[in-house]
């Protein structure tokens, strides 16, 4: 999972999935595991969307998951 948070094609994707996967992975259990796994065959596109609410969140991704991801506090952009 960890490889694909951080290899999606664009870096915005890399940073915004890929922080969101490093800083909340250790806490979940098997069916967030499972959501996250699924969100990771969605397009890229659609992923910064729902996350920057510019897009509706389809319904099986709604949820405390994605609230904290359009949070975006954890997004860590070296400089």
């Amino acid at each position: 999972m960890k490889f694909r948070a951080w290899h999606r094609g664009t870096r915005e994707a890399d940073y915004m999935i890929g922080c969101y996967f490093d800083r909340f992975h250790a806490q979940w259990g098997e069916a967030e595991a499972a959501w996250f796994e699924a969100l990771m065959d969605e397009e890229d596109v659609d992923i910064l969307g729902w996350a920057l609410g510019t897009l509706s969140v389809p319904a099986e991704y709604q949820g405390p998951l994605m609230e904290r991801m359009r949070k975006l506090d954890y997004v860590d952009i070296p400089r």
